[in-house]
């Protein structure tokens, strides 16, 4: 059983997460070319694609954390820091996405398709985004070196 969990616990990382941190990251510039092309039907379908990609892949990426957890459980690791750690940053994480980055893609989408001066620069998205993006990167490097570890690595 441990293997399986394992085993859905990476897909759904890769399958939730890698779409929302493509698409989180490419919103800032495809920002920059809406807001350098004012109307463009073009430009306002990329961002809504995106800001959906995100969206949606933010929702289904809730199962990395529910799988991870069954998975610590399955394996006894749920007292130990490195997993700890990845909880507080996986948390940390969900919260810079929910809290920031989809609300300011939100708003400047909106700004966009009202032809207005955004309220954020696309380059604050674009701090957000990367922060987020280094907490994933963090949370991935402990689960795999995993301080402490008797398997070796």
């Amino acid at each position: 059983m441990t293997k399986f969990l394992l085993s859905v616990h990476v897909l759904a990382a890769i399958l939730a997460i890698g779409p929302v941190t493509v698409a989180a990251g490419a919103f800032p510039a495809s920002t920059r070319r809406a807001l350098a092309a004012p109307g463009g039907e073009r430009e306002v379908a990329v961002l809504r694609g995106l800001h959906r990609t995100c969206r949606v892949y933010a929702a289904v990426g809730i199962a990395v954390p529910v799988f991870g957890l069954a998975t610590a459980n399955s394996l006894g690791v749920l007292g130990d820091a490195w997993l700890i750690t990845s909880i507080a940053l996986t948390a940390l994480a969900a919260a810079v996405l929910v809290l920031l980055v989809l609300p300011r893609q939100a708003a400047l989408l909106d700004d966009v398709v009202a032809s207005r001066r955004p309220r954020w620069p696309p380059s604050r998205l674009a701090m957000h985004t990367g922060l987020f993006n280094l907490l994933w990167t963090t949370v991935t490097v402990l689960m795999v070196v995993r301080p402490g570890s008797t398997t070796g690595a």
